[in-house]
């Protein structure tokens, strides 16, 4: 409950940073490209310039080489899969068969790299808010080096221009389509980020280093497109328990072939960890021609397509989350406060609520489907803004304590729990919800109306369909909330 920045939480999960795996994919509801690869064609050059015409051969071609090893009941193809690349069944598949095995060898991470000695002496020199900066040397490096070991790996994506993050679209677009989203913030934060690592971090590496990077080609613009590609494509693999509380999570890496699998909230395989390689297993019975999609966490669309460049279409993402920000909920009780004694009343409760770090100005509380995911901060926050003088002062001579009793009943904060509020409560987070909704720049009717508009929808940009499913999941939930309290 820091006030600090805050959105929402990944539920077991993952982020930038968190652990856990994450990779870019298509829409589940967008069409796969018109033209699918001729497997069998033979491989050709492994330099970027140079690339066979048929990049998915000559990378399993290459993993053939490099000792993975990929079950004969699937197989790779942009052909039936819902967005760019993916894995089908080939066979039908039973639970906890293995789909391929990836030797440690094969991943990609400042420790595999062939320029790995330079990045550990560096590595002080190196550290960064994100902790991504020797991972993306490292693929500056590997993806312009014309003998690198992974080019076959790195032909899969012709030069990212299948890369379609929020991040990569006109400032004006993002605002207009993303609007009340908290995606356009989330960019602003992550394009400011990646200016300063670059010109603090990165070119004065560079610069040291003029035999192995050159400033001209290892631009600004290739450095933000590789952090998308990390952002998208990239694994963390999961600390074991007893380290947790110890260690930072470990860095990213990339995992060929297990970054190709795409993302539903509703998965049949996961990714496992061993000393010597990683495994792709399923976890429900999969039948032949069905396509095999992995988990990137329990990610809110407004995570898969700031992260990812996709969203899942309604109702498919049962993880979806919206977000009231804090702020907010203060703004809505200060305007009901009808005299000046009672908006300094709310002033004070604001800043007690601040000190005992339940809210914070970037904060934001963050509903789910069925609960809400802050709900001791939200539980404590409606409280407190609803307390007379007299309880508040109370209040804050306990220090924000409570019987056990009470603090036991608000641990979860369920649609029932919220239909239960009293009066006071429910007409604060309604008169919050509203002024969320009009963040948005437009309303869930029109959206409704969009969605069930087969030919309308059609002629809607792949931006507009994906911005169209973040905001109408978001404002789904936030009316579902404004009739629990109403």
């Amino acid at each position: 409950m820091a006030s600090a920045p805050k959105r929402p939480k990944v539920r077991g999960g993952t982020r930038a940073g968190s652990g856990g795996s994450r990779r870019f994919g298509g829409s589940a509801g967008s069409p796969p490209p018109p033209t699918p690869p001729v497997v069998e064609a033979a491989a050709g050059s492994s330099a970027r310039g140079k690339r066979c015409a048929d990049p998915l051969s000559g990378f399993l071609a290459w993993c053939g080489r490099a000792g993975v090893e990929l079950s004969p009941k699937v197989r790779l193809s942009r052909e039936g899969a819902v967005a760019g690349y993916g894995m089908l069944a080939a066979e039908e598949l039973e639970v906890g068969e293995v789909l391929f095995t990836i030797p440690r060898t094969v991943l990609l991470s400042q420790h595999t790299s062939s320029i790995q000695a330079l990045l550990q002496e560096a590595q002080e020199s190196l550290q960064s808010q994100s902790g991504w900066v020797p991972l993306l040397l490292a693929l500056l490096h590997e993806y312009t080096a014309s003998n690198s070991l992974w080019q076959p790996y790195f032909s899969l994506w012709q030069d990212f221009r299948s890369l379609d993050h929020p991040m990569f679209w006109p400032e004006e677009e993002r605002t207009r389509l993303l609007q009340g989203t908290g995606i356009p913030e989330a960019v602003d934060k992550d394009l400011a980020n990646i200016h300063l690592e670059y010109s603090s971090i990165i070119l004065p590496f560079m610069e040291s280093h003029p035999n192995i990077f050159d400033p001209k080609l290892h631009t600004l613009e290739l450095y933000k497109q590789l952090v998308a590609f990390v952002m998208a494509y990239s694994f963390q693999e999961p600390l074991e328990e007893e380290d947790e509380d110890e260690k930072g999570p470990n860095p990213p890496m990339m995992v060929p072939v297990a970054d190709i699998l795409n993302h539903v909230a509703n998965h049949n395989a996961n990714l496992e960890y061993s000393p010597q390689c990683l495994r792709m297993v399923t976890t429900q019975p999969i039948s032949k021609g069905q396509e095999i999609f992995n988990t990137y966490g329990q990610m809110a669309n407004w995570q898969l397509l700031h992260m990812y460049g996709f969203a899942e279409p309604y109702p498919g993402n049962t993880n979806d989350t919206a977000d009231i920000q804090m702020v907010t909920v203060r703004k809505a009780a200060l305007q009901r406060a009808k005299s000046e004694a009672q908006q300094q009343l709310v002033s004070e409760q604001w800043d007690f609520l601040c000190q005992l770090e339940m809210v914070g100005e970037e904060g934001a509380f963050v509903l789910g489907w069925d609960e809400v995911l802050t709900e001791e901060e939200l539980s404590i926050t409606l409280k407190v803004l609803c307390m007379s003088e007299e309880e508040f002062k109370e209040y804050k001579e306990q220090d924000g304590w409570e019987d056990d009793s009470e603090e036991e009943e608000n641990s979860t904060f369920s649609n029932e729990a919220l239909s239960r509020l009293k009066t006071p409560c429910k007409k604060l987070l309604y008169d919050s919800v509203l002024l969320t909704l009009e963040s948005y720049g437009s309303d869930l009717k029109a959206e409704q109306d969009l969605l069930n508009n087969r030919e309308a929808y059609e002629k809607l940009s792949r931006r507009e369909q994906q911005a169209l499913h973040v905001r109408y999941g978001q404002k789904r939930i936030l009316h579902q909330l404004l009739e629990l309290v109403h």
